[in-house]
């Protein structure tokens, strides 16, 4: 079996070989660029990349600019590296459909760690079946929603929260489940960013995002009749 791809992006070739050199050990295949231009030319040029590892502040193209461009073409796993702990970038880069956040300094292997959950969780979505809700039909392998047989475009994490609801149709999710299930991992920011992607779903959704109901004051569930 070939070793899965990651690509490390960060300005500090130290940081690089510390990221490589842990993620090699666990037997990937690592790829590395300096700043985003340089990791835009390589993505591309791959195209068998399973998952992104990118610093936020960088020369000729910072890591939301460079998020931005990847964003626009797949749905590749993003993990964000920065020194700063602001909520508000954490809240930006889950805006930008980015999977997880980490601030520096951190540990190599907890950074390992989630790079493992993530690929794992990827892999358990292509290894599953088609979901079918009342007339929403959810193609996890090919990470494809369509809508009465017409498809919808979704982003990498409104699709994860989409299969998530349906995966637990009826059952009333609490905000701190979602995040937990969805995000993978104890998310202590604002939960708001829950609700703005599922006000985005909905709107994706149209008529059907009306199956997606509000619980005040705990979370959200997915109503189905039938």
């Amino acid at each position: 079996m070939d070793k899965l791809k990651i690509l490390v992006v960060d300005d500090e070739s130290r940081m690089r070989k510390l990221v490589k050199d842990f993620l090699v050990k666990q037997s990937y295949d690592v790829l590395e660029a300096g700043d985003g231009m340089e990791a835009l030319d390589i993505f591309f040029e791959q195209q068998d990349i399973s998952l992104v590892i990118l610093d936020v502040m960088m020369p000729k193209m910072d890591g939301w600019q460079t998020c931005r461009e990847i964003r626009s073409y797949s749905k590749v796993p993003i993990i964000m590296l920065t020194a700063r702990g602001d909520e508000k970038d954490e809240l930006q880069g889950f805006e930008l459909g980015v999977d997880e956040y980490i601030s520096k300094p951190f540990s190599p292997k907890i950074l390992v760690a989630r790079v493992e959950a993530i690929l794992r969780r990827t892999s358990r979505i292509a290894s599953e079946d088609i979901l079918r809700v009342n007339g929403i039909e959810i193609n996890k392998a090919a990470h494809q929603v369509s809508i009465d047989g017409v498809e919808i475009e979704l982003s990498y994490k409104e699709f994860e929260l989409l299969t998530y609801f349906a995966e637990n149709r009826g059952i009333a999710l609490s905000r701190e489940k979602i995040l937990n299930n969805v995000w993978n991992y104890d998310y202590f920011g604002d939960a708001r960013t829950i609700d703005t992607h599922v006000k985005k779903l909905r709107s994706k959704l149209g008529e059907k995002g009306n199956m997606i109901k509000t619980i005040w004051g705990m979370g959200y569930k997915l109503e189905t009749e039938g």
